[in-house]
Formats: C-alpha cells, structure tokens, sequence
C-alpha cells in the first residue's frame, strides 16, 4: 500500500512473471516460441535453410573425429556456395540445434566461410549448451521440443543427418515422416551421412522387406560419405527446384516467412 493509502499498481499481465510461468499461460509461452523466432528470422531476411543434425557427443578429436571435420567442411562448403549466388538472398543459411559436437561442427564451418549460421538450442538437463559458433541474434533458446521441431521443418529445404543418438534418430523420423506422408508442402532432399553408420544402426531394408515401408520410400534419403558426395546431392536438388530464374530475388524482394507452409 502506498503512503497515500490506495494500492499499489498490479503488474500489467504481460509482466506478471508469476503468471506467465503458470499453466494457464501455457498457450502464450507456445505462442512466443513461434511469433519471436519468426519475427527475429524475419528480421535477418532469412528465406530458407540446410538443417545439419547429429550428436551432441563427437568432438573435434576423438574416434568419431572424422565425422565432425566432416559436418564442419559440409557446412562451409554450402555457405560458400550459397554466399556466392547473385544476387546475394541469404539462402540456404546452415541451421543446428545450436549444442556441441555436429551441431557446433556445422555452425563453425559456416562461420568460416564469413556466413551467418543458425542454433535451435533446447534447455535440457545435460549435454546441451550454446555453441559460440553460430550468429549471435540467430541463437534461440526452446523449452518445447515440438516448437523446435517445428522450425527446423519450417524453413528447411534440405537436411544432412551424421551420426546420432535418440535425439538425432527423432528428429529424422519426424522429416522422413513428414515427407513420406506429403504433410510438407516442398521438396526437400534428405542427406544420410556415413552410409557404414546408418546400414549398421538403421537396417531400412528389413523395414521393406516386412513390409513397413514402401519402395518409393527408399527414395526419400541418399547417402554420403564425404563432403563432396553431399555437395555433389544437395547443390543440383538445390538448384533445380529452388534457383530458377523467377526464384531467385533481391533480399527486399522476398516474401515474408510467415506466409511459408510446412
């Protein structure tokens, strides 16, 4: 109470910081991770992306060593390529989930090549922090996975998997559903990289051969195993489907985000 004897201000409901962390918020906290990440992409002209996913756990030295050179090449090698396209569209800007290994790996080769890199980080318990390779307004910080998964879908036109573990295999499953079941209103190209990793965790023709996947569904990923073979996949689907000439626009030029569909 104030000294003249009236009530103090209540917090305006977007203040209330008890409010906003309550259950009946909820829809609201969903709503941020959407609306602020749009805005923030849309911001940096941002108009699609090559989602890299992978461990958290491969380190720059190590026996999976190979794999983290390699996601570090891939990426530059894209970031290179798509920086040189004219006129200059921010395309195919390399997105992680901004953590360590692969996902560090990817966002230090584009921040070699001078490009900007995008981290979906997700604020879990363990293994998972900020890597300080990706561009510094283009880090974003989810509490919901599904919000995550969301925006890696969203503006991906390509995606390169190296080798993961439970979080690298769901967050595949999601794409390769997403595309097996047309819900994603694109084409997208879907990279396996280190084919002697994925025949051994994954056996695909097993899931023919029983009948739980279709033939045309063997068509839904290549493999790669190094970063040329990726690029020699992804540069040709990228430019057929997404560089022809009434594609590629000024950066002004460009529809907002917002109206893109999954």
């Amino acid at each position: 109470m104030s000294k003249e004897g009236r009530l103090e201000r209540a917090p305006l409901a977007y203040r209330n910081e008890e409010f906003l962390q309550g259950w009946s918020a909820r829809s609201l906290r969903i709503l941020s991770e959407y609306f602020e990440p749009l805005d923030r992409l849309g911001r940096h002209q941002i108009r699609d992306t090559v989602v890299f996913f992978g461990s958290a756990r491969i380190r720059e030295e190590g026996p999976m060593a190979r794999y983290y050179a390699a996601a570090r090449e891939l990426a530059r090698q894209v970031t290179m390529w798509s920086d040189s396209l004219e006129p200059p569209t921010r395309r195919f800007v390399i997105c992680t989930g901004g953590g360590p290994g692969i996902m560090e790996a990817a966002n230090r080769g584009a921040n070699d090549a001078g490009g900007l890199s995008i981290g979906f980080n997700i604020a879990l318990p363990f293994e998972q922090w900020p890597n300080p390779h990706m561009t510094p307004d283009l880090n974003f910080e989810f509490h919901y996975f599904f919000m995550r998964k969301f925006w890696f879908a969203y503006l991906a036109k390509a995606l390169v998997v190296f080798p993961g573990g439970f979080g690298t295999l769901d967050e595949m499953s999601e794409i390769l559903t997403l595309t097996q079941t047309q819900k994603l209103e694109k084409k997208i190209k879907i990279v396996l990289y280190g084919s002697e990793f994925w025949h051994e965790v994954l056996n695909f023709e097993a899931l023919l051969k029983h009948g739980m996947i279709g033939e045309e569904d063997m068509s839904l990923f290549e493999f790669a195993d190094t970063p040329e073979d990726a690029m020699a996949i992804l540069k040709p689907f990228l430019a057929e489907n997404y560089l022809q000439p009434h594609q590629v626009r000024a950066a002004e030029d460009l529809p907002d985000i917002a109206h893109s569909r999954i």
